[in-house]
């Protein structure tokens, strides 16, 4: 018995080593394929910025290597971003297994929102977080300063609010999976609703730049999106116990 275990234990453990190795190989070839156009890829991140900036202005590197690292660097993440729904794919595989029919029934709209979730919160930010942030910023400084932001730092800064806003609009599916696996209940997170909110602000606090306004814009949202899941987990809640008995 004890070496049955072990042997389970072991298939598993090459298993995972393969999903991952896949996962990494796709994130590889998306960056492969995207690495030449790495210059255009950060002007288009930068565009935001650079709307908002004199006409007299330009980005600066501080850095001798930043002129190369800093698309480079860009092009890696967008390349992690990409590869998402192949690396959620992944994850997929490796625990679909395991679950009971009405467990991948219920899971497998819930990976696919994850997904869509996940770039609308990158496209959000884009859009519109980073037009009204910048717009703000570069308006009220001393006139006597001259804005030459550096392309390093703003790079930075865009990749936070980018992955802020990514994990941020998929609270509505980490709801929906608390309250499937019977960690919690709607009723019980509606009741707790006052310190969540407060919760929320110290999240978004954290997630993004140290300023108020992109607090705001990250925290608003979030309690959008946590309305959304109290709807949506509701909506499937009956749902488990009622296919368990079926299964």
């Amino acid at each position: 018995m004890t070496e049955q275990v072990k042997s389970g234990f072991v298939s598993h453990l090459i298993e995972l080593r393969n999903r991952l190795m896949k996962a990494l190989l796709a994130i590889l070839v998306f960056f492969i394929a995207l690495v030449y156009f790495a210059n255009d890829i950060y002007g288009f991140v930068a565009a935001p910025l650079v709307a908002h900036l004199p006409s007299t202005a330009t980005m600066i590197a501080t850095d001798v290597t930043a002129p190369f690292f800093a698309p480079f660097k860009l092009t890696l993440f967008v390349a992690l971003f990409a590869a998402f729904p192949l690396i959620l794919h992944q994850i997929w595989g490796f625990i679909a297994p395991g679950l009971y029919q009405h467990e991948k029934r219920m899971l497998m709209p819930v990976l696919a929102s994850s997904i869509i979730l996940f770039y609308s919160g990158i496209a959000f930010c884009y859009f519109v977080v980073l037009p009204i942030i910048l717009g703000f910023f570069t308006s009220v400084g001393p006139e006597m300063m001259t804005l030459a932001p550096d392309i390093s730092s703003y790079l930075s800064f865009a990749l936070k609010l980018f992955f802020a806003f990514g994990v941020a609009f998929e609270i509505p599916v980490a709801i929906m999976l608390l309250c499937f696996s019977g960690a919690t209940t709607t009723q019980s997170l509606k009741e707790k609703r006052p310190y969540i909110v407060v919760g929320v602000f110290v999240v978004a606090m954290f997630l993004t730049p140290p300023d108020v306004l992109s607090q705001t814009l990250l925290a608003f949202p979030m309690l959008l999106l946590f309305e959304l899941g109290l709807i949506l987990a509701s909506f499937y809640s009956a749902k488990p116990q009622q296919n368990e008995s079926e299964e």
